[in-house]
């Protein structure tokens, strides 16, 4: 199968404001990162496109809110047919893109719509606080208004996915930018969702840094959630103070995962090798850094290289493929930076995989031993497909250890002894701890992380929530 930019190349997407496809003369020049090459080339958006698809979108909030969430429900049930409809054009777009295995892209568009169906399934009732003789107290969740999300490269139509049903559900109308390295797909999703939306309640705009902060401090948009590094959740925590936005930051992590003295080495090795380095490491909930018992080391060690030997590392397009590059070059070099330095402070990369020949932002998958914690490799989120492994002797020294970071999105913990590892994993300071699994994420789950790793939770009844104010209705007898 050929990757060829004749795929896209004639049919890029164009912006969606107020229900119209929109071209622009600033154009994005898309890179496959398979190839290094240029395979799609779509319209940048400017402040002008901004404030029109804030108009319509503020246009577009009272009859969308007045619908009630029956009807927006179904509604949304709607959108995830459409999308399931048309999921195969999508898939080859995100792997066009992003670069992962095209079976792992619609993977991700599945997984997307699993989410809106649970969410066009969850009810949000008022609630009845007080009804006695004296007082009548009800409360009431109400939309924010207009939602501006802004998603990440690494699961460019999950992430939008997840910020586009509980908006809708909830009654907002939506303003999404997608990453400016990954805009194909989600460009795409928003012209087909025009059949099934009212115009100006979903809007899509391509664009980089600079309308990323222009829609954080945008009057017109009520709430921004974001997904992706601590420091742009920094400044987007910032860009929105003026205008008190609601926020939710879904940000980077630094997961330790423990492994406890009791596992067994071969049961585990395949789920703690995809724990770390699925879609090439490029997961925020992944698992960063591996502590592991010092006389489980060598067995843990080898049994870590004999998963990843069976590891094919190819385009995305093509048959047979486990894993395909790193999205962009710039990561690509961050990752080689992490995994050089390590080196010459005298780590042991002890296994080293194969990559194409040719062109391409491909990184072999990449297991180092002999690091501490203050090497950059285990400091800070390497985001890609390298996995540094520590040794300790004492279970309170490695907790300590665990939680010596500014990040806390997620944790984990690996024994055969349930009650022991529990014990364990509530010492950890994560958002989410998992318990001989990691990462995790479900639908009906809040996920979400706790220092600098974010603010709010996404996903579950809680997550939905977030994309509402409270309302009070209080009447005296």
């Amino acid at each position: 199968m050929s990757n060829s930019p004749a795929l896209v190349a004639d049919k890029a997407p164009g912006l969606t404001i107020d229900g119209q496809i929109v071209t622009t003369s600033a154009v994005n020049r898309v890179i496959n990162p398979a190839t290094g090459e240029v395979f799609a080339e779509v319209p940048d958006a400017g402040a002008e496109h901004l404030d029109a698809a804030v108009d319509a979108a503020r246009r577009a909030a009272p009859s969308w809110r007045d619908m009630g969430i029956a009807a927006r429900q179904e509604i949304v049930r709607n959108v995830v047919e459409l999308v399931r409809t048309n999921i195969d054009e999508l898939a080859m777009l995100v792997t066009l893109e992003q670069g992962k295995p095209l079976a792992k892209a619609a993977g991700e568009i599945d997984s997307g719509l699993r989410g809106l169906t649970r969410y066009a399934s969850t009810d949000i009732p008022v609630e009845i606080f007080r009804d006695n003789d004296d007082e009548y107290i009800e409360i009431h969740r109400e939309p924010v208004g207009v939602v501006g999300a802004i998603t990440a490269w690494n699961y460019p139509l999950l992430l939008a996915l997840w910020k586009i049903g509980p908006a809708l559900v909830t009654g907002n109308t939506i303003i999404l930018k997608p990453s400016p390295l990954t805009p194909v797909a989600t460009l795409r999703l928003g012209e087909l969702l025009q059949q099934a939306l009212p115009a100006g309640v979903l809007q899509i705009l391509s664009g980089g840094d600079d309308l990323g902060r222009a829609m954080t401090a945008h009057p017109g948009i009520n709430k921004i959630t974001f997904t992706g590094s601590e420091r742009a959740g920094k400044s987007i925590m910032s860009g929105a103070g003026p205008t008190l936005k609601r926020l939710t930051l879904e940000l980077g992590g630094n997961d330790a995962g423990i492994v406890l003295d009791d596992v067994d080495v071969a049961a585990i090795a395949d789920d703690l090798y995809w724990a770390a380095l699925s879609n090439c490491g490029a997961v925020c909930a992944g698992l960063k850094r591996l502590y592991v018992p010092a006389h489980l080391a060598p067995a843990i060690e080898e049994a870590l290289a004999e998963v990843a030997t069976t590891i094919v590392v190819g385009n995305g397009l093509d048959e047979g493929v486990d894993m395909g590059p790193i999205q962009n070059l710039a990561q690509l070099e961050k990752v080689r930076g992490y995994v050089d330095d390590a080196v010459q402070r005298g780590a042991d990369v002890y296994f080293r995989g194969e990559i194409p020949d040719g062109p391409g932002y491909f990184h072999p998958v990449t297991l180092v031993r002999g690091v501490d914690d203050t090497t950059p490799l285990v400091r800070e989120e390497q985001f890609g497909p390298v996995l540094p492994i520590l040794t300790y002797t004492d279970i309170d020294d490695v907790v300590e250890r665990a939680n010596n970071s500014d990040l806390g999105l997620g944790a984990s913990v690996w024994s055969t002894d349930e009650q022991r590892a529990v014990q364990v994993a509530n010492r950890l300071e994560a958002g989410t701890a998992w318990v001989n699994q990691h990462p995790v994420l479900t639908s009906d789950v809040p996920f979400g992380g706790i220092k600098q790793s974010g603010l709010g939770v996404e996903q579950s009844v809680h997550g939905i929530l977030e994309y509402t104010n409270f309302r009070v209705l209080r009447v005296k007898r």
